[in-house]
């Protein structure tokens, strides 16, 4: 089981506050911070430590990109 983590705490792995770089899509936290393409927490006009689901549909690549990168958490609401 993963370790669930709030938007806030997400917001924080944006690669400028912490040095992770993590994003979230369909619940799922994704530890980017290996990825070339996401240095400095921005990936083309997307910034990390947010929740991307609702943003996938405008992007040239489907939800299999997220396979090459580890789930590190759960996103919950508070």
């Amino acid at each position: 089981m993963l370790p669930k983590f709030t938007k806030q705490q997400l917001a924080l792995r944006n690669g400028q506050d912490k040095p992770e770089i993590w994003v979230a899509y369909k619940g799922k936290i994704f530890d980017v911070s290996d990825s070339r393409l996401w240095k400095n927490g921005k990936h083309y006009e997307h910034w990390a430590g947010q929740d991307l689901t609702d943003e996938l549909k405008d992007a040239p690549h489907s939800e299999t990109v997220f396979l090459k990168f580890t789930a590190v958490g759960e996103l919950i609401d508070l």
